[in-house]
């Protein structure tokens, strides 16, 4: 099996020679690295790898994560990782990914199940790391509210209205999120 996750150690800084455009996406490779999110996945996901497949399928959903996170909004996005190899490694190709999205979602509440269970590790090792830093310590807790997305609308549209930042659209709520993120986390 060929070790797609190895990268030279890539540092930050303003005064070097070599420009990566997407460069604030290192912040979240390294969480991948350091909370372990990255190998949880590879392992909960590997009855999803083909036999001399070259793209492990954890790779390919933390590549999703961090070009979700850069903007992204379908799968092609990708392709902003794979133009900086320097600082993502190998990324897959857009056709590779689109597979395995589609295996992954042929057998969804395993792979659903996989991937909460590594990001529940994750999250274990992160609170883990942070110690008494940790926001929240002392059996505090953090207020999260990340139910709802602003749907921006150029017209005046049914139940259209000024949002708080200052734009015109619609707020509507997402199912999957307000059953899952709504409330404090501990």
């Amino acid at each position: 099996m060929k070790n797609t996750a190895c990268r030279p150690k890539i540092i930050v800084s303003a005064d070097g020679s070599g420009i990566v455009s997407q460069a604030g996406a290192l912040l979240l490779t390294q969480v991948l690295q350091v909370t372990g999110l990255r190998r949880q996945l590879s392992a909960g996901l590997a009855r999803w790898r083909a036999p001399r497949a070259v793209h492990d399928p954890g790779k390919i959903v933390a590549d999703l994560a961090v070009a979700l996170a850069l903007g992204g909004d379908c799968l092609a996005d990708v392709a902003v990782l794979r133009a900086e190899p320097e600082l993502f490694g190998p990324v897959a190709s857009d056709p590779v990914i689109s597979r395995l999205v589609s295996q992954l979602a042929g057998d969804a509440p395993r792979a659903l199940k996989a991937i909460r269970a590594a990001r529940a590790a994750a999250r274990e090792r992160a609170w883990a790391l942070a110690g008494q830093v940790a926001p929240g310590t002392g059996g505090g807790l953090i207020p999260v509210d990340i139910d709802a997305t602003i749907v921006i609308a150029h017209s005046e549209k049914e139940q259209a209205a000024p949002t708080w930042k200052k734009t015109f659209g619609l707020l509507t709520e997402l199912p999957e999120a307000s059953s899952q993120f709504r409330g404090c986390v501990a």
